[in-house]
């Protein structure tokens, strides 16, 4: 009878379960796989002495300020490793356009696509450094974010917060030509908000792209040293060391409700697990609504909502292991850690048009990790640990066979812009929806961010219209998982709301549950 049970140990689930641990709960967190890790987990996909992450391994929002930057895992063995560049975008003739930490490297790149520009990226980091404080604060935190909003205007008054609110809405293609005469600059934005399923002419492509390039210019994309799985390594030691366990090979079947609060949770091998105080739940919205809690413990309203919600593009990834580094036509590639592949900003635009209507793109926009170029541990010396990804639409299947002509023009693609790839590879891995949703249940239909990053499905309407809180209608029982806010990305925080609601309901009582039981009422309905 613990005081909580953690159901998954993803990186959300174990930052939840190390803050309730930290605050002194008794915690179990419960794993379905026979590892824990979730999506942040590596193993042995394609020749002897090669290390390949399974899902993720570049991680540029999980320094500080995000919660799982504030804990401290370098204690605990974590280690982290930068490429020499942080990311290259090559596009069809033109030269490749290459973010690095120093900050005149990258204004000289994108000085290479228009004069000015250069200058021009400096301001627009400049206006960054403005602002990322309170901006990424707001992030982090439950919605409404008050206190991080009052500093923000605290800080740039009226006016200035608005312009700060516009900027992030833009669409990706409208903040690029704001900026830039160039399409240096504006490749590197595009590409980083491709990560997500917005295309950029979508609003808020521009503000996602944003982000993750000015924190790629801040922080790096940095790689855990040895492998993703040395994170979730570091997480499960951290709460070894407070007294929390991990239990895998348990496979949650069933939130056990009763006079409406969260009781505990039972396993599909019959096993029951009691909790005192809170059931966090770091899986899919629609596993834990529709599967683990179901419809008749909860209002109609908020089902409709469930089975409406959108999911992001699916995914084919491939992991190679190469003889050699990858022979990129232009060497200033060469160095970079994260590398997108394929279009410039037009043949993005058609990408993203083409996965709106349901249809494989004709051009492939790849994103691409040199590992062994990030982390010589990865593989053997003079050899590469590489693998790419790219989204496809979703669909109720996806044949093997149409897996590996995705994979097949893939690697076709990495030719035309490496001669001499295919000559590298030693062995490969791939990786189609249905095989990466079995590595991560939580990624539906191969979705990597937990559900779409739409404008319409953020704050609080993520996952469904509610509160944009961690908080469920079932009392002491929360999401914890990217489907809730602040959505996709291994930085911790939907797991950090969620422990922070579990005390805040402990602490607090029947003057934190009565109004948010109130909250759900008014917006699903008994």
């Amino acid at each position: 009878m613990p005081d909580a049970v953690v159901i998954g140990t993803g990186p959300n689930g174990l930052v939840a379960a190390n803050l309730l641990a930290d605050a002194g709960w008794d915690v179990v967190a419960l794993e379905a796989a026979a590892t824990p890790g979730g999506g942040v987990r590596s193993a042995a996909l394609t020749a002897p002495g090669f290390v390949n992450d399974v899902c993720s391994s570049f991680y540029p929002l999980a320094a500080q300020p995000a919660p799982l930057g504030r804990l401290g895992l370098t204690d605990f063995g974590l280690r982290w490793r930068h490429a020499p560049a942080v990311l290259a975008h090559v596009a069809p003739d033109l030269p490749a356009a290459v973010l690095s930490r120093d900050l005149d490297a990258t204004a000289e790149s994108v000085e290479r696509h228009a004069a000015g520009d250069g200058q021009r990226w400096r301001d627009l980091y400049a206006y960054w450094r403005l602002v990322a404080p309170p901006l990424l604060d707001a992030l982090f935190t439950p919605f409404p974010p008050v206190r991080p909003g009052a500093r923000l205007l605290r800080r740039l008054g009226p006016g200035g917060a608005l312009r700060v609110g516009r900027q992030m809405l833009l669409s990706a293609n409208q903040l690029g030509a704001q900026w830039f005469r160039g399409q240096g600059a504006p490749l590197l934005i595009a590409g980083c908000a491709l990560h997500t399923d917005l295309g950029p002419g979508e609003a808020a492509s521009g503000g996602f792209g944003w982000l993750l390039a000015m924190r790629g210019q801040e922080h790096g994309f940095p790689v855990p040293e040895g492998g993703a799985g040395r994170l979730t390594d570091a997480l499960v030691a951290r709460l070894a060391s407070r007294a929390g366990q991990v239990v895998c090979g348990a496979t949650v079947d069933r939130v056990v409700v009763g006079g409406g609060r969260a009781l505990g949770v039972g396993t599909r091998d019959g096993r029951w697990y009691r909790a005192h105080r809170a059931v966090l739940a770091d899986v899919a919205a629609p596993a834990l609504y529709l599967d683990l809690v179901g419809p008749a413990h909860l209002p109609g309203r908020l089902v409709e909502d469930v089975r409406r919600m959108r999911l992001d593009h699916a995914t084919v990834k491939v992991d190679w292991a190469l003889s050699r580094p990858v022979p990129w036509r232009d060497p200033a590639v060469a160095g970079a850690g994260t590398v997108h592949v394929g279009v410039d900003l037009a043949g993005m635009s058609r990408c993203a048009g083409s996965l709106s209507a349901g249809a494989v793109p004709d051009e492939l926009f790849l994103i691409c990790g040199q590992l062994t170029t990030c982390d010589p541990s990865r593989s053997p010396a003079g050899t590469e640990s590489f693998w790419a990804y790219t989204h496809v639409p979703q669909r109720p299947d996806w044949p093997a066979a149409a897996v590996a002509e995705v994979a097949d023009r893939m690697t076709a693609q990495l030719e035309r812009h490496a001669p001499g790839f295919t000559d590298a590879v030693l062995a490969r891995h791939v990786a189609g929806p249905a095989d990466l949703e079995r590595e991560n249940p939580n990624l539906v239909g191969g979705a990597l961010i937990g559900g779409s990053a739409a404008v319409y499905q953020q704050g609080p309407l993520r996952p469904v219209p509610g509160l944009g809180r961690a908080d469920t209608p079932i009392d002491r029982l929360y999401l914890a998982s990217a489907y809730a806010h602040p959505g996709g990305g291994v930085h911790g925080g939907p797991g950090a709301n969620a422990a922070r609601a579990a005390l805040a309901r402990d602490r607090w009582g029947g003057l934190y549950a009565g109004p948010v039981r109130g909250a759900h009422r008014l917006l699903y309905g008994q």
